[in-house]
C-alpha cells in the first residue's frame, strides 16, 4: 500500500513553497509512513532550505527501547536521502540535537517551523525562545497526519522498536 492510501494530511497548511527556509525536528527511527508524509509535507513548504534536527544523546534517553534506536548517521542520512528523493532543489541541513530547540533558536534566517499536532507546545516554545534572543517568530505550521484505517494503533518507531525487541527475546529463548 502507497504511503498516500494509509495515511493523509489533514491540515490548513500553507501553499508549496511559501517559505524560504522551514526547520523541523525528530528522533526519526527507522522512517515510516507518517515520517515520510511529514517530511514530505514540510519539504513543500520550503523554497530554499529545509532545517532538520534529529533528536541525539540526552534527548533519547526516556524513549522505549532506546537501546534500538537508530545510530544518529544512519537517520541524519535516512532523512537527508528521502528529503533530496522527493524535491531535489532543497538545500537539506540535517543536525543532531541534544535539546529540544537544537538550530530552531540560533538561526536567524528561519521562516517556519513544522510541527505536528501533539508537538505544537514545542513550537510555541520555540517562538517564546526566539523572542527573547530578538529573533523573528516563525509561522507555525500544524501538520495533522491521520490513518485512513484508524485501527487505533499509532505508526510509531516506539511501536517498530518494541516488535523488534520481542522478536530479539524470541529468538534468544530458541
Amino acid at each position: 500500500m502507497a504511503i498516500s492510501e494509509e495515511f493523509s494530511v489533514n491540515s490548513k497548511i500553507s501553499p508549496p513553497n511559501s517559505f524560504g527556509s522551514v526547520v523541523l525536528g525528530g528522533t526519526f527511527d527507522r522512517l515510516h509512513d507518517g515520517h515520510r508524509l511529514f517530511l514530505k509535507a514540510a519539504a513543500e513548504l520550503g523554497r530554499d532550505r529545509i532545517v532538520v534536527g534529529i533528536c541525539d544523546g540526552p534527548m533519547l534517553t526516556n524513549k522505549q527501547h532506546s537501546d534500538l534506536i537508530q545510530p544518529i548517521e544512519r537517520r541524519m542520512q535516512n532523512v537527508q536521502d528521502f528529503i533530496k528523493s522527493i524535491k531535489t532543489e532543497l538545500l537539506v541541513q540535517v543536525e543532531p540535537i541534544t535539546d529540544p530547540y537544537g538550530p530552531s533558536i540560533v538561526e536567524e534566517n528561519l521562516e517556519a517551523i513544522v510541527v505536528s499536532k501533539e508537538t505544537l507546545p514545542g513550537a510555541l516554545s520555540v517562538n517564546k525562545k526566539r523572542g527573547e534572543r530578538g529573533l523573528s517568530q516563525l509561522k507555525i505550521e500544524v501538520v495533522d497526519l491521520v490513518s485512513e484505517e484508524s485501527t487505533g494503533d499509532k505508526l510509531s518507531s516506539t511501536t517498530l522498536r518494541r516488535l523488534e525487541a520481542e522478536k530479539v527475546r524470541k529468538l534468544q529463548l530458541q
